[in-house]
């Protein structure tokens, strides 16, 4: 697919992790945040605006996405390292290759972010963390875009920082890219610490199945996977989506699921935990989209 050009009607499944959804209504990939200014600034994308990273923290609804959605994943992915020890990245490079690049610069405590399945914008936008530290921890700055196709730099005082939610008090502006700050370490010894975070991720998560990562988050002193492990609800199915058996806070595709049935199975588990164990369960997937009929 051509970046930089606008789509119409493109099905989404191939976008995100899930593999399900319906089409959206325009659909863009851009490699440059100049021109993706200019298409803002000219009024050629439909609103709403919706930005996708990797898809991989989504389930997108089967009636699809109105307005434009725009990719990240393939388009911004720019990442260097600069003379203030700064490392700068693109909203749309993998967390990963942020953990392997970080690392090679023999810089620490970076190799979290080798366990997020998910774009730098992705893990910005939700403060995303695994393994006890989380994305804001290392932020120094970021580069926004608003809907005015203004790009403009932002601190950490901008934001309200907490589990797994960042709110901006500037609204409608959208992560374009990020400069972190890792303290300097070892190489040997960080790419050593994601050889073991990556293997203690295969050997814990459905990593075989389409799933969307963790679909809920950790309440306080307390463990998502533990209370729907202890409501009896691993291999739960509805159509083609199930409870994993091997992590109960993923929710897998068995091959013809559609997002009603995982949006359906969301909705029983987090009725079953508050019945049996009086605790709300709250999502860490965002949902987008129209449902069939709406």
């Amino acid at each position: 697919m051509n970046k930089n050009t606008i789509h119409n009607d493109v099905d989404l499944k191939s976008f995100n992790s899930w593999r399900v959804g319906g089409k959206a209504e325009q659909f863009l990939i851009c490699d440059d945040k100049t021109i993706l200014s200019s298409l803002i600034k000219t009024k050629k994308l439909k609103l709403p605006i919706t930005f996708v990273g990797l898809g991989s923290n989504l389930l997108v609804r089967d009636g699809g996405v109105k307005g434009t959605v725009i990719v990240m994943h393939g388009g911004l992915k720019k990442i260097n390292y600069d003379e203030d020890d700064l490392i700068y990245t693109e909203a749309g490079v993998s967390c990963s290759k942020l953990a392997k690049f970080s690392a090679g610069k023999g810089l620490d405590n970076s190799a979290f972010f080798s366990g997020i399945p998910g774009t730098v914008g992705g893990a910005l936008a939700m403060n995303a963390g695994c393994y006890g530290s989380e994305t804001w921890d290392y932020v120094q700055k970021v580069l926004m875009i608003n809907l005015d196709g203004d790009q403009v730099e932002r601190n950490k005082l901008d934001f309200k920082i907490d589990y797994r939610e960042v709110k901006n008090s500037n609204k409608d502006e959208f992560f374009l890219a990020a400069w972190f700050k890792f303290p300097k370490g070892n190489k040997e010894e960080a790419e050593k610490k994601i050889r073991e975070l990556l293997a203690h991720r295969k050997n814990t998560q459905p990593l075989n199945w389409p799933t969307a990562g963790s679909t809920f988050r950790n309440p306080q002193d307390n463990f998502a996977a533990k209370l729907i492990e202890d409501c009896d609800l691993k291999g739960y199915r509805i159509g083609g989506a199930q409870v994993s058996d091997k992590h109960a806070n993923f929710i897998i595709n068995l091959g013809d699921a559609s997002a009603q049935d995982i949006e359906n199975i969301i909705i029983y588990i987090q009725q079953v935990v508050f019945k049996k164990k009086s605790i709300q369960l709250k999502r860490e997937i965002k949902i987008i989209g129209e449902s069939i009929g709406i």
